[in-house]
């Protein structure tokens, strides 16, 4: 009898146990589901699309956002007249300062060798950038990545824009060879997936 209670009560208990294993488990699953659906909705926002719509303070909050979501301290938006080149401002999470120089240009535009030299001239002698950075929704030609590679520059065109909107971390990006990759072939206004 004592034997037939006591296999009752572990049963009993083993059901318990289970049935709150399954409830937390949907809870979790519940929560999930939630968050897939908040992310989805913040990455429609944030679509290329989107950001190509931007004003330029909307795109340099837009990227001090996403320093903000890699781990980022201090990240400010300074940008605007007399900003010498820097447009966002602060710390990786290993504490290397960050300047970035933000470009909102049309798609079918390109960034040239000039305008990367002024940013490479300001961002480390004004700023004091350990990491200097220039983000462009369009492409950087070719002459720009071969500078930009010399002079150990973080360029972050309309592709890696793409990436880092949708999670890949900044300190990722910042490891590339841009000399090596991407394409310099601008986008035509009206298609933004077909290359010239």
């Amino acid at each position: 009898m004592g034997t037939v209670l006591l296999v009752a009560l572990i049963a009993v208990a083993a059901a318990v146990v289970t049935l709150g294993l399954v409830r937390a488990g949907r809870r979790e699953a519940q929560a999930e589901r939630a968050r897939l659906v908040e992310e989805a909705r913040r990455q429609a926002r944030r679509s290329l699309e989107a950001i190509w719509t931007m004003k330029d303070r909307e795109f340099e909050e837009y990227v001090a956002e996403l320093c903000r979501r890699d781990g980022c301290t201090g990240v400010q938006r300074v940008g605007g007249s007399g900003d010498l080149g820097a447009d966002v401002i602060g710390h990786l999470p290993d504490g290397r300062k960050l300047v970035i120089q933000c470009k909102r240009y049309a798609k079918h535009r390109s960034v040239g060798s000039r305008d990367l030299q002024t940013f490479n001239g300001t961002a480390r002698a004004e700023h004091g950038a350990d990491a200097a950075v220039y983000v462009a929704t369009c492409v950087f030609t070719r002459p720009a990545r071969e500078f930009a590679a010399r002079h150990n520059l973080c360029l972050i065109d309309v592709d890696l824009l793409g990436f880092w909107n949708n999670g890949t971390p900044l300190p990722t990006l910042l490891t590339l060879d841009i000399g090596h990759s991407g394409t310099h072939r601008k986008l035509r206004p009206d298609t933004p997936d077909t290359p010239d």
